[in-house]
């Protein structure tokens, strides 16, 4: 089921839930920082954490936000037609730049092998599950 706005159980709306959010962004600054998300797990769901478990948090995310990007910069070296995904075409491209060039057949192949709903291409989706393990 898709989230939609009548779906939160805490708001009705984008406004309201606007506000609950600028309810614990005390600096006003529109993010939540590591001392405003200890007072957001406290008041919500009574749990206490320190600064550091706090801040480690903050670390993890970044971390992930950095794979992240690192991930979609290499997903464009593959992708090259700006269409979003990676063709038997642009993998024999990519690959003959990396190497000798390879059979389109072996490409086929490779797209085959990683391809998790069988369209024949991949997908961002795809080629993170196949790079992140």
């Amino acid at each position: 089921m898709a989230c939609t706005e009548a779906s939160l159980p805490f708001a009705n709306g984008r406004e309201e839930l606007k506000r609950f959010f600028d309810s614990f962004d005390a600096d006003g600054d529109s993010k939540i920082s590591p001392l405003e998300l200890r007072q957001l797990l406290r008041l919500t769901i009574g749990k206490e954490v320190s600064v550091e478990e706090a801040e480690a948090v903050f670390r993890e995310v970044e971390d992930e936000n950095d794979d992240e990007v690192q991930l979609r910069e290499a997903f464009k070296l593959y992708e090259m037609d700006g269409k979003g995904f990676i063709t038997e075409k642009s993998l024999k491209r990519m690959l003959s730049q990396l190497g000798p060039s390879r059979p389109i057949e072996l490409c086929r192949a490779i797209i085959c092998r990683f391809d998790l709903n069988g369209d024949g291409v991949l997908s961002f989706d795809e080629f993170r599950a196949r790079m992140v393990r």
